[in-house]
This record gives C-alpha cells, structure tokens and sequence, in this order.
C-alpha cells in the first residue's frame, strides 16, 4: 500500500509530538536542584522526581547540588599579632539552600567561598598571637564559621563547618618553643622538689615537736609518779618510826634492837662499798647480831598483827671476849 501525503504528515506530527514529550519531560535526581528559565528569565525550579517543563520556551538554567559539599583551602602564610610567620590550611564545609540564590546571586560559587575563607583565615589569625594561635584552634574555628556563614548567606549558601587542619610555625620558632618547653618543665621540677623538701622539713619539725611534747609529758608522769612513790615511801617510814618510838616508850628492847641491827647493817654496808678500803677489822659477835634480827623479827610481826605464835626467847648476851682479829677485803685479795 503505497504511502500517501497525508500519511507522511500524520507520522511527521506523531514524532514532533513524541519528540516534544521527551523535550518536556525532565527527570531530577535525588540531591540537585534545578533552575528553569524561560525567554532567559528564572522562573522556578525543579524538585527530585519526573517534572515537565514548556518545550522550545522553558530550559534548565543550573543544576545545583545541595547536598553537603567539602572545599579544601589550600595552604596560607599568615602574619600573627606578634610578627611571626606561620602557614595554616583548612578545610570548608557547606551546603546550597537556596538553588536560585547560588545560581544567581554569585558566578562560581566554590571559588567565591574558598577566596573568601582564605582571606578571613588571614584576618581570624592575624588578629592573635601565636601562643593564643597554637592553643586554641576551637577558638580560631569558630570565629571563622560565623564571619564566612555570615558572608555567604545572601548567596542561598551554608557553611556548615570550618576547621584548621594544620598549623606550622618556622623551624626556628619550633626550636625555641621546645627550648621554652623544656626550661618551663626544669622549672617545674625544681619548685615541686623545693615544695617536697619543705614538706619533708615541716613533717620532720612536726614529728619532733609531737617527739618532745610526749617526752615532757612522760618525764611529767614520771616524776609525779616518782614523788607519789616518794610521798607513800614516807608515809611508810612515817608511820614505822611511830610504832617503833611507841614501843622503845613502852620499854621494849626489840625495838631499840631494831635500830642497832639497822644502823648496824648501813654501817657496814658503807664500809663495804667505800673505795679507798682495802682492809677492814670488825668483830664477829654473832650472838649480838642474831640477836638484833630477832628484834627486828619480833617488830615486824607486832607490825603486821601476827600475835598467834610465841614471841621468840630473848637471847642472852655472851661474855665479853676479845674477838679475833679478821681480815676482811672488800675486793677479794
């Protein structure tokens, strides 16, 4: 079947149709946005998913990405307040929220926001010192985000994050700050060793101060101790020199022995122990003796009120004889 001039028409119509469809049609993928001019003048723009648009009168203008994107910032030499030259780069993070702004608010974006991020590094960092630059990085990012986020808002733009990632002084800056370093550190070691000894003194005064106060205190003890035992050692022969006197009143010759056997024995005990004695005459009357200790027997016993056994016969005195002559020598020759 031959084809005819009105078939060709109608398959020249279905592909213009066909071909305009596929012209209006437009597909956006998930985080870009895309702007629709028409006659070279925005109009809207397109959200993710199939949309359409007027063949022939509407075009894509950009195609924006608003997913959050990262912007390395190369390396910058930068003047501290205190004239030292160190190098700092960093890193940008930001997002479009506005496609139409980005899109036409500002021509090359991503080189717009990385000259506008190095020159407030430049600024942020120049304005500190380099004690204050070296410690405290937070600060210098923080302050970075607010003055470029503030920048680029009329561009439909947000920076999300600024950070430092690296910042380096000259060599010879590094050495003197690890010299600075390490007499800051030798200083801290002498005053904690100064500080220890001190401790150690005011521990060591302190044990002797508490080593004294209880030294007093014991001799305190002990010499009040000492005069109580004293007082009652008094009190003792206080009271055995009255019952004595009381007896040599009432006539009783034990007693008055007693006293002899007592300075009798101290007598000889004196001579015993002196020093320039080499040889000693003394008599050997036993009986007297013996008979003296019986006294002293019988006077302890009327003392502590043993009255049940018989007094002991008093001794009789032996005839006076010449006693023997003995030799008597202290230190054993």
């Amino acid at each position: 079947m031959p084809v005819t001039g009105p078939d060709i028409v109608v398959i020249a119509l279905v592909l213009l149709v066909i071909l305009v469809l596929f012209a209006g049609i437009k597909t956006v993928p998930q985080g870009f946005r895309y702007t629709i001019e028409r006659f070279g003048r925005y109009t809207r723009t397109l959200e993710p998913g199939l949309n359409l648009i007027i063949p022939f009168f509407e075009r894509i203008g950009s195609k924006m990405n608003v997913m959050e994107q990262v912007l390395d910032v190369p390396t910058q030499e930068v003047i501290t307040k205190d004239n030292a030259s160190v190098s700092a780069d960093a890193v940008a993070f930001y997002q479009v929220l506005n496609a139409a702004e980005a899109a036409y608010q500002v021509s090359n974006l991503e080189n717009a926001i990385l000259n506008l991020t190095m020159t407030n590094i430049r600024s942020v960092m120049g304005s500190m010192d380099l004690d204050e630059l070296l410690s405290n990085r937070e600060v210098i990012n923080d302050r970075l985000l607010r003055v470029v986020d503030e920048a680029v808002r009329p561009w439909g733009i947000k920076v999300t994050r600024v950070e430092i990632k690296d910042i380096q002084p000259p060599a010879d800056l590094v050495d003197a700050m690890g010299r600075q370093m390490k007499a800051e550190r030798e200083k801290r070691a002498q005053v904690l060793e100064a500080e220890g000894f001190r401790n150690a003194q005011i521990l060591r005064a302190e044990g002797a101060k508490q080593a004294a106060i209880l030294q007093a205190e014991g001799e305190r003890e002990a010499a009040y101790r000492e005069a109580e035992a004293r007082e009652r050692l008094a009190e003792a022969e206080a009271k055995a020199t009255r019952l004595v006197s009381e007896a040599i009143a009432a006539g009783d010759v034990n007693a008055i022995n007693y006293f002899v056997a007592q300075k009798y024995t101290e007598a000889m005990a004196a001579i015993g122990t002196a020093s320039n004695t080499k040889v000693v005459l003394m008599p050997m009357e036993a009986t007297s003796l013996i008979g003296s200790l019986g006294g002293i027997g019988a006077i302890a016993r009327e003392v502590f009120g043993d009255d049940k056994r018989p007094a002991p016969p008093r001794p009789v005195a032996a005839p006076r004889t010449t006693p023997p002559i003995s030799s008597f020598n202290p230190n054993g020759e």
